[in-house]
Parts: structure tokens; C-alpha cells; sequence
């Protein structure tokens, strides 16, 4: 058996960043620029209103206020999108919308509401002229053309994670495409004559399929695309077909037929038509994990050939194996760089006993009380137990050589839900 980090350190030295491409920018959230991104382009492009008001000269409103209202004369209007050919002279002012080019001559803006133009249009008295009760200082609520970016500054640098932020500064340049790390497409083949289909009558001694949809929608969850090739029986040749078809995509993930019964036949498989790197960690659980790489297909590993990681059949054991394994893996492919899950220091409220030296992952409800972090596991800790990673927001782990751990006892936690990709 080797260790976690072995493990990961060998999975992740197979795995090669795949190629960019090219798409709308609305369909790149999550993923990384595969170029360096400038602006071609100020903006805002012109100085523009913060609010809607008057624009006015500051110079006009001084001394203004409640008791002593500033009179101006009111000589146009500026809506939204449209440049006013007019020019704000001494003593008068155009009503202007937020967003709107401020008029040439004007230096300020005031805001509707410290004026009397509202309740002017609400009695039907003339709008020819308004009343300004506060002075402001000159440039007050006018945004400067390029106060957000200037024409040549780079806005998103090559191997950036794309967030709402990034897409909606890129929109505010007329970007409409750019080019990106492209998402792994991930093979999942469910493996056992015991499996039967969610859509499918239930016989007397068969289960339902749920590793296939825990293990799809993981690879959803962290950016990459699943590729759903269904169930798999207990033979060989038919598992080597079936896998052979799976080959054609970025990585492949089997559940099931890795441990050492007759029946686990994908590592076999693997042997004969690939190349195995390991075949079991020191975990639980999550014990028999099969890596290796499928020779042929696009060849998206560095070594020339399909990643491929057999997790366990058992549920919570390939949902925990594909957490610590597949998917930092599927972000290595995307070109991202940070794989470490959130972890807290939690104090234990109840024991768990090591009785084999494994490096123990236990499913928790980790809570913050008073400062501190508590966790609690989540009951029935069997790797069969699926409603314990359902109930859990955290992995506590404990170190392979800790025999037990005892209530007041601290751990660190790996949070399941937090900083997602």
C-alpha cells in the first residue's frame, strides 16, 4: 500500500493540461484564460452621471442649501445613452440620468433629490427651472472616463480562474470570445452484474446504480464534463470492449472491480491493456484504488495514453476516493493550480478507534461555537453507508498512526461544501 500523497503525487504526474479553445465568454465561467486579456477601449468612455439630477457648475450652487434654495435656469435634458450638443453655462443646468455623457461646461452633479424638480413635475409647475438646496463640491457624483479601466491595462492575465467578475469586466470591454483551457471529458463506467439502472425494474438481489450518478455529477461540480457509458458485467472481454469505447475521452473512471475478489476484474484489465501505477493506498475508506493509464485513445496524459482510476464499488468510498484523487486531477487538466480543500481545526465529540493503521477520512458535522470548531461524525461510518456523506459537511481526518481518538480530542477537518470551484 502506499500513502495518500504518493498516491496523489502519482496520479497528478500523469495528468497534462489539456489544449485551449475558443468560446463565448458567457460559457467560460469557471475556467482558466489561456491568454493575456488588454483592453482596447476606456471606460466608462466619457465622463458620466453617478445618479440622476441636474449637471450643473459648482461654481452656480454655492452657498446653496434648505433655507437658502440656488435658482437655475434648466436648459435641456441628457437621457441615458445620449450625448447633449448643449452647454451648461453660469447659473443654469440639464437634467441628466445615471450613466449619461455629462454636458460640456458642467462639473457637478445633483442628485433629484436635493432639489425641487420632483415635486416641480408632481404639481405641474414649470420645469424650466429648479431649485437647488445643497451645495456640492465640483466633481461630485460624475464618474471619470477611464476611472474603471484604461485603454491598454490588462484586465484578466493568462491562467486566471474566470469568475462573474472577470465575465462581466471582459463584456464591458465588447469581448465576446476568448480563448480557455477546454474541460475534460471524463468516461464513467459503472462495473458488476449486481448493478441495475435507476430506470429499471429492481430484482431480488440486485442494487441500483448510484455510484455512476454520484461520480457524473462530481466531475459537474468541479468543471469537467461526464461522459455516462452506463453498466458494465463481470467479464472481461465484454469490460475491455466497454472500456475501449471509453477511450476517446480525456479520463476514465470505472466503479467497482478493484479489489481482490474473482469477480474484480478491472485492474486486470488494466494490466493487460494499459499501465498500472498502484493499486491500493493506506485510506479507509477507499483501500483498493486502481491508477493506471489505457494505452491509445487521445492521449491526453503526458506517458501517452488515457488516465484511468478504478474507484471502489462501495458508495461512500468512490465519492471520498473521487475527492481526493479524480478531482484535483480534473482541475490539473483545466489548468488550475490550487487543489487543497478547505480544512479546520475541529474538536471531536465523539471517539473513532484505528484498528489498522489507515489513514482514516470520517464523514462529520463540523459546527463553529463560541470560536471554535466542533465536529461530530454523521453516525454508521460503513463505506456502504451513502446517508453519511448526505448528512456530513466534512472529512475528519486521522493520521494513520493515531489508534484512537477520544471526545476533546482535535482533528482537522476537510470541508466538503466550502470554496468551490
Amino acid at each position: 500500500m502506499i500513502s495518500v500523497e504518493e498516491a496523489l503525487e502519482k496520479i497528478l504526474g500523469y495528468i497534462a493540461v489539456l489544449e485551449p479553445e475558443e468560446k463565448h465568454v458567457l460559457d467560460c465561467l469557471g475556467q482558466v484564460a489561456a491568454e493575456d486579456i488588454h483592453s482596447p477601449i476606456d471606460v466608462p468612455p466619457l465622463d458620466n452621471a453617478g445618479m440622476d439630477g441636474y449637471a450643473v457648475r459648482a461654481e452656480s450652487i454655492a452657498g446653496a442649501s434648505e433655507k437658502n434654495p440656488q435658482p437655475l435656469k434648466v436648459i435641456g435634458e441628457v437621457p441615458a445613452g445620449t450625448v447633449s450638443k448643449g452647454k451648461v453655462g453660469r447659473g443654469e443646468a440639464m437634467s441628466i440620468m445615471t450613466g449619461a455623457a455629462v454636458p460640456e461646461g458642467a462639473d457637478t452633479i445633483v442628485p433629484f433629490e436635493d432639489t425641487d424638480g420632483q415635486e416641480r413635475h408632481r404639481s405641474g409647475v414649470s420645469l424650466s427651472g429648479v431649485n437647488i438646496r445643497r451645495a456640492l463640491p465640483l466633481g461630485k457624483n460624475i464618474r471619470l472616463a477611464g476611472e474603471d479601466i484604461r485603454s491598454g491595462d490588462l484586465l484578466v492575465s493568462k491562467g486566471a480562474v474566470l469568475r462573474p467578475q472577470e465575465i462581466g469586466v471582459l463584456a464591458s470591454i465588447g469581448r465576446a470570445r476568448l480563448k480557455v483551457i477546454r474541460r475534460p471529458v471524463v468516461a464513467i463506467l459503472a462495473t458488476g452484474d449486481e448493478l441495475v439502472d435507476i430506470d429499471k425494474p429492481l430484482p431480488f438481489g440486485k442494487i441500483h446504480n448510484s455510484n455512476t450518478y454520484t461520480l457524473a455529477t462530481q466531475v459537474q461540480r468541479y468543471g469537467g464534463i461526464p461522459r455516462v457509458m452506463g453498466i458494465a458485467p463481470d467479464d472481461m472481454k465484454e469490460l475491455s470492449r466497454r472500456i475501449q469505447e471509453g477511450l476517446d475521452s480525456d479520463m476514465l473512471i470505472t466503479s467497482g472491480g478493484v479489489s481482490q475478489g474473482y469477480y474484480d476484474v478491472v485492474k486486470e484489465v488494466l494490466a493487460r491493456e494499459g499501465e498500472v501505477a498502484f493499486w491500493t493506498v493506506r485510506m479507509k475508506p477507499g483501500k483498493p484504488l486502481a491508477f493506471g493509464v489505457f494505452r491509445g485513445g487521445k492521449a491526453a496524459g503526458r506517458k501517452g495514453g488515457v488516465p484511468h482510476l478504478g474507484v471502489p464499488g462501495n458508495p461512500v468510498s468512490s465519492m471520498i476516493v473521487f475527492e481526493l484523487f479524480a478531482r484535483p486531477a480534473i482541475l490539473k487538466m483545466m489548468g488550475k493550480q490550487n487543489f487543497v480543500k478547505p480544512t479546520i481545526r475541529a474538536v471531536m465529540e465523539d471517539g473513532i478507534k484505528n484498528e489498522d493503521g489507515r489513514r482514516i477520512f470520517a464523514r462529520v458535522i463540523a459546527t463553529r461555537r463560541d470560536g471554535r470548531y466542533f465536529a461530530r461524525t454523521t453516525g454508521g461510518q460503513g463505506s456502504g453507508i451513502l446517508t453519511s456523506m448526505v448528512k456530513a459537511n466534512g472529512l475528519a481526518i486521522v493520521p494513520e498512526e493515531m489508534v484512537e481518538v477520544k471526545p476533546g480530542d482535535s482533528l482537522n477537518v476537510m470541508m466538503l461544501d466550502w470554496g468551490e470551484e
